[in-house]
């Protein structure tokens, strides 16, 4: 692992921030580079993942159909798009980064941008009510006692859903 420290950080300039550089060899995945900054002045963190080899574009979608579902591993590079039909789609973006998480990882990172929503639709009694029945869903798929389905598309073909479920196709 290749590591800088008392680095620049962008967030707040102080020359205490730590960039790492890790390659590692993921299953399912192949060799990647993961890279990650930590200020130990204004605690600021900041990680991607990237891909070391080229791949097929593809699509994956999973059916979280109970609890042990939660934790099938998500491999998601920063080209991807992550659709939660009839909850959420995240878009590829300048800020979007790669990450590894499971199922429930995701699950919370969705409700959390749900919940961020509430605060920007306050005067909006219609929407109010549809975020917090978004919530209800994704608390009962947490639980085990409600299906979702996760489809995950990557022109780069770099990200995965690690499990026997999991169906591949060509995107």
């Amino acid at each position: 692992m290749a590591e800088l420290k008392n680095q620049e950080c962008p967030f707040c300039n102080e020359n205490k921030a730590t960039l790492r550089e890790e390659e590692i060899d993921i299953p399912h995945f192949g060799k990647t580079y993961v890279f990650s900054l930590e200020c130990e002045s204004c605690g600021a963190r900041k990680s991607d993942v990237e891909p070391g080899e080229e791949k097929e574009p593809s699509k994956y979608t999973f059916e979280v159909t109970s609890e042990d579902d939660l934790n099938v591993r998500i491999v998601k590079s920063g080209e991807a798009t992550v659709k939660i039909p009839n909850v959420i789609t995240i878009e590829p973006g300048p800020a979007s980064g790669g990450y590894v998480t499971n199922v429930e990882g995701l699950l919370r990172k969705v409700k959390e941008v749900i919940e961020h929503s509430i605060d920007t639709e306050e005067d909006d009694p219609v929407m109010k009510k549809k975020v917090k029945n978004l919530l209800k869903k994704l608390a009962k798929v947490m639980l085990g006692r409600e299906s979702l389905k996760i489809i995950i598309e990557d022109k780069s073909g770099h990200s995965t859903i690690i499990s026997e479920k999991a169906v591949r196709s060509k995107l």
